[in-house]
């Protein structure tokens, strides 16, 4: 079992920066692919984030703008967001599955989520 904890949000001006953590426990989390998602009022929820071992890979409305890293040594995910639009506006949620788990399978640990708001 893994437990995940978000941290990091908030509310930030247009253009503004934000950086969120995920700090896992229960497991050694550099065991897991990692990903976040978000979800915006009347929303689904849509794929923003995800790494692994030695890759990444991002959502076409952020590449460029946001950072998906981890330090397996603090148990930990971040997601660095840059140049911030009110489209970014949403709860934010970090989610873990191991890596023998296949893909299709989804994540099988979420966190409780982290609200992001940016006034324009």
């Amino acid at each position: 079992q893994v437990q995940l904890v978000e941290s990091g949000g908030g509310l930030v001006q247009a253009g503004g920066s934000l950086r969120l953590s995920c700090a896992a426990s229960g497991r050694t989390f550099n065991n897991y692919f990692g990903g976040w998602f978000r979800q915006a009022p009347g929303k689904e929820r849509e794929f923003v984030a995800a790494i692994s071992w030695s890759s990444t890979d991002y959502a076409d409305s952020v590449k460029g703008r946001f950072t998906i890293s981890r330090d397996n040594a603090k148990n930990t995910m971040y997601l660095q967001m840059n140049s911030l639009t009110s489209e970014d506006t949403g709860v934010y949620h970090c989610a873990a599955r191991h890596y023998s788990v296949p893909e299709s399978y989804g994540y099988q640990y979420w966190g409780q989520g982290t609200q992001v708001t940016v006034s324009s």
